[in-house]
């Protein structure tokens, strides 16, 4: 079976990359397939997450998104040809390979690749909830409810013709009723750890992009609250990103020697060990990895029950806490519950242990492979 995966490119430290790198190298290790991943502004960079020797990897060298200096005015100029180059290159990739099945991440090609003639399958794999695209973004939504509800109502037609479109959550799924092709599967989690942390250290922890995003900004004024009953714990930060911003909003919160920020780490599973308590804060997530990672790990979770990911994860008061999205009164209070309660910390933390371990890698892959001979043999 060949399998072509395509995503902007892979030397970027992030989620998407990790993941379709990861389930391309598998793919390959296994007798009968034949992995492709497809890029086009990769250039002559390195793959940030190691790629396997099986797996090949072609780039389109097409760079649409790159370099960030040039400037806004250039960027539109040059768009149509840059992205007509980009759809010549794409569809005679596709032609040539021959692939059975090609998975899209629903970047640009998602406008075109449900047209082509090419003989493969067409998946689209969703890593984002739907209110947080691009062409479905909050800014669009605030600024003309007219042109949010055509680009909505056209990007669902170009979903519905796909052979198949693949969410993360159940909770995503949900918000797509438009769509009757769709299936769910999670992402899978690969953190091994041998040992589970103590949950004896006075230490908080979160991890993710220093962004809008992952709500950190809303960490620091609910571990203000948390800080004036618990002044004995530490909350630590770890991720990639500017973190001058929000440095700011320690300072003047007055959480400098409480709330720490920290740079991306390579050992993060022991930052993890070393925790008693894991917290994602995020506005929204596509699924939220770093929950399954700490949870790998035996650290028991707070979140904001925020779109999407968290609900599909977590089990309510067994295996880690949830709080309404952007409530940061509610995060905070539990928070200090956790820390307040060792023995339910640790009784969430086992349970936390355990029921994670239905997002194992192979798990989760076997899902893979029976919706590629799914939709192999509805077609034969």
């Amino acid at each position: 079976m060949k399998i072509v995966y395509y995503i902007p490119s892979l030397y970027i430290a992030g989620g998407l990359e990790r993941v379709i790198t990861g389930k391309a190298n598998y793919l390959a290790g296994l007798p009968g397939y034949e992995v492709t991943i497809l890029t086009s502004e990769q250039q002559a960079r390195d793959c940030y997450y190691p790629l396997s020797p099986r797996v090949n990897h072609y780039d389109l060298g097409v760079v649409i998104d790159n370099p960030k200096q040039r400037s806004l005015l250039m960027k539109i100029l040059t768009y149509p040809v840059k992205y007509l180059q980009f759809k010549r290159r794409f569809t005679r990739f596709l032609i040539e390979t021959k692939p059975d099945i090609t998975i899209s991440t629903l970047r640009r090609e998602c406008n075109f690749i449900h047209k082509l003639r090419d003989g493969s399958l067409k998946i689209g794999e969703s890593h984002i909830t739907r209110n947080a695209y691009s062409a479905l973004s909050w800014r669009i939504r605030k600024s003309s409810r007219l042109i949010h509800r055509y680009l909505e109502r056209r990007y669902v037609n170009k979903l519905k013709r796909f052979d198949k479109i693949v969410f993360l959550t159940w909770e995503e799924q949900e918000m797509w009723p438009e769509l009757h092709n769709s299936a769910v599967i999670h992402n899978y989690q690969e953190m091994e750890c041998e040992v589970s942390a103590a949950l004896t250290n006075k230490r908080v922890i979160a991890v993710g992009r220093y962004a809008y995003q992952k709500g950190f900004d809303l960490l620091a004024e609910a571990w203000k609250l948390v800080a004036e009953k618990h002044p004995d714990w530490s909350l630590h930060l770890y991720g990639e990103g500017d973190r001058d911003e929000l440095e700011r909003r320690i300072h003047n919160l007055g959480l400098a020697g409480t709330l720490i920020t920290h740079g991306k780490t390579s050992h993060i599973t022991e930052k993890y060990l070393e925790s008693s308590i894991f917290v994602l804060s995020s506005r929204y997530e596509g699924f939220g990895l770093v929950l399954t990672e700490a949870m790998s790990c035996g650290v028991p979770p707070v979140s904001f029950a925020c779109p999407t990911g968290p609900r599909d994860i977590i089990t309510d008061g067994l295996d880690g806490l949830l709080v309404k999205n952007g409530d940061i009164a509610g995060l905070a209070e539990k928070i200090c519950y956790l820390i307040e309660n060792e023995d339910i910390r640790r009784e969430m933390g086992r349970n936390a242990r355990e029921s994670v371990k239905r997002f194992k890698k192979e798990n989760i892959m076997s899902q893979w492979m029976d919706l590629f001979e799914e939709l192999i043999g509805v077609t034969k």
